[in-house]
Formats: C-alpha cells, structure tokens, sequence
C-alpha cells in the first residue's frame, strides 16, 4: 500500500464509521437519517482515487471501506437497542453487498467514460454506482420477497413491510419502497453536487504529484 494513497483510504474509512453511526439518527420522520448525507462521500472518495491514481489505487481504497464496513456491522450487531440490534442480519449483508459491488461498478464505469469530458466520468459513474446500491442494499436488507435469511431475520427487518404513503403523499406500499426512493434522491443529488469537489481535490492533488 503507497504512502501517497493514505489520505484516500482514511477519508474511505472515516465516511463508512460515520455512516454507521448517523445512520441511527432520523430526520423527517424516519424518511431519511443523516448517513444518508455522509455516505454518498465515498463514491466522491472513490473517483478521486480514480482519476489521480487510476483504478487499482480505487479498489485498495474500496476494500478497505468494505473491510471497515464489516467491521462496523460486527459492532452493531452486539449493540441492543429497543427494538433488537443496531445492525440486524439482512441490513449487515445487505450493506456490505451493496457497498462492495457499486463501489466496484463505480470504478469500471468511471474507466469507461475517463477519457471524455472532466464531469461525464464522476458524474456517469456516482450515478449507476449510487443507483445499484440504493437497489441492492433495499432488496436485500428489507424487501419481502428475499426469504434466505430466515424467520427471525426477516422479525428483526419486518417493520419495513408496513403499508405507507409513498414518499407521505403517495399511494400506500411497503414502507421501505419509500425509504429506498428517498435515499436514492439524496444521493442522485449530491452526486451533482460533488462534481464541484471532484474538480477542486483533483486539481489540487495533480498539482502535487506532477
């Protein structure tokens, strides 16, 4: 591991820890949590990694945030709340299964589009990255019709079933339907937002390295 991609796998390091933990912490009536907010950093982590150290750089820093995020899942897990663990079964797998292969999709995609426009990698990539995590980490941490998981993990998640309106104004369907367009909003926005950053830290760090 080179010096040089330290900041890159601290920064990784530190959104997973922080996501883990604002994730329990509601806003809007429990639409959304404030990990929704610090999360999506990592797919801008991510590209700049890309983008000044190439793809392998980008994958050691995305193992890394996988290997963190299980670590983080393993401490939830031991931590009782009310209603049972912080990290119950299916989120853990869900979440680590999410973050591993959009993150990864991340970095092809962003290869695809690297030589085009400054914007159209970090923007094409955050954008399917973002949107296959959203779908992943929701089908497998909530959606009824996974059934590998067992009884009582599939107990511990059955709160999500609840019948809601969509989005609070919408017609009624399961609740996390909703919670996952929610996410998915947040994210497709910052995913524009960050465009700004991207240019900033990568104009920045290749000043330096050149």
């Amino acid at each position: 591991m080179k010096t040089i991609h330290l900041p890159g796998i601290i920064a990784m390091a530190t959104v997973v820890v922080a996501s883990n933990i604002l994730v329990q912490f509601l806003l809007l009536d429990g639409l959304l949590t404030w990990g929704a907010f610090t999360y999506p950093l990592a797919f801008l982590i991510n590209d700049v990694m890309n983008r000044v150290y190439g793809p392998s750089a980008a994958r050691r820093v995305v193992l890394v945030g996988f290997v963190v995020g299980i670590i983080c899942s393993l401490i939830g897990s031991q931590i009782i709340l009310e209603f049972g663990p912080a990290v119950s079964l299916r989120v853990a797998v869900g979440s680590g299964a999410a973050f591993l292969v959009a993150h990864l999709l991340d970095i092809s995609v962003f290869d695809r589009f690297r030589d085009g426009k400054w914007w159209r990698a970090p923007l094409a990539s955050t954008l399917v990255g973002s949107t296959v995590d959203t779908a992943l980490f929701f089908t497998i941490a909530f959606s009824q019709s996974v059934t590998v998981f067992g009884a009582d993990a599939d107990a511990a998640i059955s709160w999500a079933w609840a019948g809601a309106p969509f989005l609070t104004f919408g017609a009624e369907m399961p609740l996390w339907v909703t919670l996952a367009v929610a996410d998915w909003l947040v994210k497709l926005t910052l995913a524009l937002v960050a465009l700004v950053p991207f240019r900033i830290i990568v104009g920045s760090l290749t000043a330096r390295t050149t």
